[in-house]
């Protein structure tokens, strides 16, 4: 696994984060330093998705990424499902698709490249995992990609929502952020690479609080919505149809 050392030298210009080559080929290690409890997150979405997965339906990961969700999906669903991955970016798909061959991926799969803010395709699905993504979705087009999962999912289907998130107040938003850089640290980044980031994210990334998600989940249409998982500024929620 390469190391991630996108932002450590000091740059005079830092322009908006991209999913971009040299992005993709540190992204493992990037979110192994960078997400709190990732293997713990991941156990926890197959536990789950194992469990909504039907025969014959579509399992979908939008925001795919360089593979590891679909992988851990495929490796541990029995039921005969197909697997479609959505990214935008190209490099990652690359990364993707290295990856499953890499494992001998015995699964029926797809990988789509496609930009999420121009909606999604989704259709017979019995399990919906976003990882990560809907954050990078513009704000004004998360009602309408939320609204095209749940009408592509089966009733009793579901969509796993994992997402950087807002403190519900400013008081425990910087104490939570603090911490967060905090664990950063402890992973090796330096207080440079943590400010450069923070910088090319600002623009990019654009977090909702918790309870914003959830009204959100809600107000599309799903029936039922519960927190999974919580640390500071990350959480995960299962909402089914």
């Amino acid at each position: 696994m390469s190391k991630d050392e996108v932002f450590k030298e000091n740059m005079q210009s830092i322009g908006d984060f991209t999913f971009s080559k040299n992005v993709a080929s540190v992204f493992d290690d990037m979110l192994e330093r960078c997400v709190p409890l990732y293997q713990e997150i991941q156990r926890m979405i197959v536990e789950m998705a194992v469990d909504f997965s039907v025969d014959g339906t579509n399992v979908y990961d939008l925001g795919c990424s360089t593979g590891t969700t679909l992988l851990n999906l495929g490796q541990n669903i029995q039921s005969k499902v197909k697997f479609i991955g959505y990214d935008y970016s190209e490099e990652m798909l690359a990364k993707c698709k290295q990856k499953l061959d890499e494992h001998q991926f015995p699964r029926d799969y797809d990988l789509i490249c496609a930009d999420l803010n121009q909606g999604v395709h989704i259709e017979n699905a019995s399990v919906v995992t976003m990882l990560l993504t809907l954050q990078f979705i513009r704000p004004l087009k998360r009602d309408m990609l939320i609204g095209n999962i749940l009408r592509g999912l089966n009733e009793n289907g579901c969509l796993i929502l994992v997402e950087k998130v807002l403190g519900e107040d400013s008081f425990f938003n910087r104490l939570f952020i603090k911490y967060y850089y905090d664990f950063k640290k402890r992973n090796g980044y330096s207080e440079l690479e943590i400010a450069q980031k923070r910088e090319a994210l600002e623009n990019v990334l654009i977090p909702y609080k918790l309870l914003e998600n959830r009204e959100l989940l809600l107000k599309e249409g799903f029936r039922y919505c519960d927190i999974f998982f919580k640390w500071y500024n990350f959480c995960g929620v299962v909402a089914v149809k």
